[in-house]
């Protein structure tokens, strides 16, 4: 009788078997290619529409250990990364992103493993099969020139060279083009990085600072972060930078300005970050990093600013005459909604974008601007209702829409549920999504929990919605 008793108890037997198999096959050292029916390859793609090829299936990466040394002079990168990470399938085989570097070794639990390249994928194959929940380590030896990845619609991301060291930078892409990854924000980790350079310049990353040594000519820089980060929010950059060091609040601030630029309004800007993460506390809950800071460049190529996790990265063309600090609060605000809280899948952009874009609204209020409502008012009457801040396409992924449109879905929530439900919503969202990955469907949920009202109707026209809804005063 199937489902009966007996049945059941047969197909419980047959589990234990298989596992007992898997268990065994890869003690005695099974291939895992061999392992027909127990073991299959990871996906080589997470199935994110926006992003098809990036991302790997089959496993979750807890840490990367990269120890790194950059000659500028030659533009040539070289190394290893070590990734701990954790079998969520019986991996046969299964792929990391990287693109165009020469991989020399590659080992697995300290055995060596093969490993071919498929365009950006490096795919390994180790000498044994990894069970479902099996903790692994991956020693990947590697070097080369690195490149930026050239997009029609996304622009050029990922690692440039410099007339004096590199900047690694950019949003969708970036990690894969200097280290191996699963390089998408679903499968966050922590990280220790390492990087030597000649004497004299400096070598910038992401978190804790962990000193610095120095031999034959070369310095050693050393970062750690103890807060799980989506790959496209790590940084490098290395080169000739005023490098600030002091304390805030008992964490760690480095801010960097590149000294090709005059002291002035970006020294300046960047020295207002303390003050204003301080008021971003009192809207959106405790600051939730280690480390605070920011870096100013000054390269042509890169005319944005990223929010790279607890040191954002700023194009000096925010910086003009006067100290610009919209943009300081827009990517400090990136450090709750988007790097601690960090999205599933790239559709959901408007998470990330609407609400540093609504800080940027909080800020100019408190700094003696305009207030959120005069804002909001203004860019109310500009908003192209066609386009939608949910799912906006690949092509709108920076689009005005999502920044703009989101904010303003933020504000009008704001007046629907008042002040009180809706900066507790803020912190309730940043406190229990911490740390994590997070999907609109999450938050129009808690938005209705903590507020007690319906809102899918809401949320339905002020993000997606073909025709301007009504502005609450």
């Amino acid at each position: 009788m199937r489902g009966g008793p007996a049945g059941r108890s047969a197909t419980r037997g047959r589990r234990l078997l298989v596992a007992a198999l898997v268990a065994l096959l890869s003690v005695a050292g099974y291939p895992g290619e061999q392992a027909e029916g127990l073991f299959r390859p990871g996906a080589a793609d997470l199935g994110d529409p926006y992003l098809p090829g990036l991302g790997n299936g089959g496993y979750d990466v807890a840490h990367y250990t990269l120890r790194l040394r950059y000659h500028p002079a030659e533009g040539r990168l070289s190394g290893t990364a070590v990734i701990t990470a954790t079998a969520t399938q019986n991996l046969s085989r299964f792929n990391l992103d990287l693109a165009g570097l020469t991989v020399t070794s590659v080992t697995v639990d300290g055995r060596p493993a093969r490993h071919t390249r498929e365009r950006a994928e490096l795919v390994i194959t180790p000498a044994v099969g990894l069970p479902a929940g099996r903790r692994f380590t991956v020693d990947i030896a590697y070097g080369g020139v690195p490149q930026p990845v050239t997009d029609p619609r996304l622009g050029s991301n990922g690692f440039h060279t410099t007339a004096d060291g590199a900047i690694a930078l950019g949003q969708p892409i970036s990690a894969s083009t200097w280290f191996p990854v699963n390089d998408h924000p679903s499968d966050k980790a922590t990280y220790d990085i390492a990087v030597s350079v000649p004497d004299g310049l400096v070598a910038l990353s992401n978190g804790v600072p962990r000193g610095t040594s120095r031999a034959d000519g070369w310095t050693t820089w050393r970062w750690s972060v103890r807060s799980p980060m989506a790959s496209y929010l790590v940084t490098l950059v290395i080169g000739d930078y005023r490098v600030e060091t002091r304390s805030h609040r008992g964490k760690p601030m480095i801010t960097a300005v590149a000294a090709s630029l005059p002291p002035g309004p970006a020294d300046a800007a960047l020295a207002r970050t303390g003050e204003i993460v301080d008021f971003l506390e009192s809207r959106f809950g405790p600051y939730p990093f280690e480390a605070y800071g920011g870096i100013v460049i000054d390269d042509d190529r890169i005319r944005f600013a990223l929010e790279t996790q607890t040191r954002p990265v700023y194009s000096e063309v925010f910086f003009g005459t006067e100290p610009t600090t919209w943009v300081v609060a827009h990517e400090l605000a990136h450090q709750w909604f988007g790097d601690s809280v960090s999205i599933h899948r790239w559709r959901d952009i408007w998470l990330n974008e609407g609400f540093a874009t609504y800080a940027e609204w909080l800020w100019e209020e408190h700094d003696g601007g305009r207030s959120a409502q005069e804002i909001a008012e203004a860019e109310y009457a500009l908003t192209d209702w066609s386009q939608p801040a949910l799912d906006p396409g690949r092509e709108n992924l920076f689009s005005r829409a999502v920044y703009q449109r989101g904010a303003l879905t933020l504000h009008a929530l704001r007046r629907t549920v008042g002040d009180d439900t809706f900066f507790r919503l803020l912190r309730v969202w940043a406190e229990t999504k911490r740390d994590g990955n997070a999907t609109t469907a999450e938050f129009i949920a808690l938005a209705e929990r903590v507020s007690g009202r319906e809102l899918a109707g809401f949320f339905a026209a002020w993000l997606t919605g073909r025709t301007a809804p009504p502005l609450p005063d």
